[in-house]
């Protein structure tokens, strides 16, 4: 079977005007827009420590909710696939991105730890396993030139 190739488009606009343009380093703001048809837009800067607005998703951030996104829906869809029964499911992922004396960065490793409340009777292992089958699929993780590590917690719901 042949690959199938997905194409995906967004719009950024930057809206960080304040009258003189990139007059100097202090002179715009880094405020932006992400949208996409049919789509709420997305309100975007740079993270604070680069004269970012605070309220706003900053690009790191857009960055662990991509890779914690992706690893949640391949993980719901082999649960689903594997007859365990998913009844919560969180993550509170961190990265951590390394600045260099130039202002250049890059990340070097982001961790998700997923939590899953699994049905009654479920199996935990099995559960557990396939958080790596997950991470295994996941085109966003795959895409990464850092490790993209996962540290699940699980808890069983009572019986009925």
């Amino acid at each position: 079977m042949a690959n199938k190739q997905h194409t995906y488009s967004i719009r950024l606009d930057w809206t960080g005007n304040r009258g003189s343009g990139t007059s100097s380093y202090g002179a715009y703001s880094r405020a932006h827009e992400l949208t996409a048809p049919g789509k709420a837009a997305i309100a975007g800067s740079s993270d604070p420590a680069f004269r970012g607005d605070a309220a706003r998703w900053n690009p790191e951030e857009l960055l662990l909710a991509a890779l914690a996104a992706c690893h949640q829906l391949w993980y719901l869809h082999l649960c689903a696939d594997a007859d365990i029964v998913v009844l919560d499911y969180s993550d509170s992922p961190s990265g951590l991105m390394i600045e260099q004396p130039d202002g250049a960065g890059q990340f070097e490793a982001v961790t998700l730890r997923p939590h899953a409340r699994l049905a009654a009777g479920s199996d935990e292992q099995r559960a557990r396993r396939l958080h790596d089958a997950a991470a295994e699929k996941c085109a966003i993780a795959r895409s990464m030139a850092f490790k993209v590590d996962h540290q699940p917690t699980f808890e069983i719901a009572s019986s009925p």
